[in-house]
């Protein structure tokens, strides 16, 4: 009698982008489709937050309706927002524009969805950010898991840098949007999710704001990294979802990522069952 099939060790990169970073969770429930799990995940950013999320037990449906409970409701989410306003009045011009406290902000919206530490997870996951001062990457794979978050979340100019071991850590994008690079190793198949996009016009009327000017060189600066590392290693799947004019904070507009990134599922789904069928080394 022949042995059971061997199902391949399946690594997943999630990458930075935002409010674009919802369209993650297509390709997780492609994943729950096929009933198969990643033995690892790396995640950067809110891909970070994804990965947590799924790594610690969730499904790609049920993070999808948290995603949306959550950003469901306008006045919800100012209601929250409001909680993370200064204490002290002083403290809103120390620093100009304010920037919020990111473990603070993942406690008030998401904090009690989410595992407290790495060794409560159910699969394995590294988390990225920057050393701000030491110009390097900084990996979390154990330990408490909400200043790993909030330190790969910490977009400069709208969160406070996270001060943790001696180190003063920013958005793990700034080194490593799209963390592939590490997977192979221990996986046979490497499924990359990259949500980065680029900058769109909105109006070629309107002049480019300040704002757009900032997160759009980011897109620029993390594309061009991403594009750097594809020409040294390829993952076996990649996948993006369409470019379009959301915005990093555009996460009131979830519903529309979503369906906008519906398509990921079915291809993420397709490539992964086409590459199981392929003879391949999984001993």
């Amino acid at each position: 009698m022949p042995p059971p099939p061997v199902s391949p060790r399946i690594g997943l990169a999630l990458g930075g982008g935002g409010a674009r970073g919802l369209a993650h969770i297509p390709v997780l429930e492609a994943l729950d489709d096929l009933g198969l799990k990643p033995v690892q995940i790396s995640g950067t950013s809110i891909g970070a937050i994804m990965g947590a999320a799924y790594a610690g037990g969730r499904s790609g449906q049920e993070i999808r309706e948290l995603a949306l409970e959550i950003f469901a409701d306008r006045n919800s989410v100012l209601s929250r927002l409001w909680q993370l306003r200064p204490k002290r009045f002083v403290d809103m011009f120390r620093s100009a524009p304010i920037q919020f406290d990111p473990e603070r902000v993942l406690e008030v919206f998401i904090g009690k969805f989410l595992p407290d530490s790495f060794e409560d997870l159910e699969i394995p996951l590294r988390i990225l950010a920057t050393d701000f001062y030491g110009c390097e990457e900084v990996d979390f794979e154990s330990g408490p898991l909400l200043p790993a978050l909030a330190a790969s979340i910490a977009i400069p100019a709208i969160f406070r840098p996270v001060r943790y071991a001696g180190r003063h850590l920013i958005d793990g994008g700034v080194v490593n949007p799209l963390p592939f690079d590490g997977l192979r190793s221990n996986c046979d198949i490497v499924i990359a999710v990259d949500v980065v996009g680029a900058p769109v016009p909105r109006d070629e009327r309107d002049d480019i704001s300040m704002l757009d000017s900032l997160f759009g060189s980011s897109q620029i600066l993390m594309q061009t990294i991403t594009r750097q590392k594809l020409k040294l290693e390829q993952p076996d799947i990649l996948v993006r979802p369409p470019n379009d004019t959301i915005r990093v904070l555009d996460f009131m507009k979830a519903e529309r990522i979503l369906d906008k990134a519906e398509t990921l599922r079915a291809v993420t789904r397709e490539q992964l069952t086409n590459l199981i069928k392929e003879p391949m080394d999984v001993t």
